[in-house]
C-alpha cells in the first residue's frame, strides 16, 4: 500500500513557494514532492543568508 503525503506538509510547502515565488496553485501542484521540497530548501537558504546578515530569525523557515 502506498503511503499518502501528509496534507498539512503539502499545504505548508505550497504556501511557502506561493508566498515567495508567486506561482499559481496549479503550477505548484504540478511539482512532485522532491521538486517542492528542493524549492523550499533553496528559498529557505536564501532567507537564512539575508536574515543572518540582518540578525533576524526566518519566521517562514520550514523543515523539509
Amino acid at each position: 500500500m502506498k503511503k499518502s503525503y501528509p496534507l498539512k506538509q503539502l499545504y505548508e510547502e505550497m504556501a511557502f513557494i506561493g508566498y515567495y515565488i508567486h506561482w499559481p496553485h496549479a503550477e505548484i501542484m504540478a511539482l512532485d514532492h522532491a521538486e517542492r521540497t528542493r524549492w523550499c530548501s533553496e528559498i529557505s537558504d536564501i532567507n537564512k543568508a539575508f536574515n543572518e546578515d540582518a540578525g533576524k530569525k526566518n519566521i517562514f523557515d520550514i523543515e523539509v
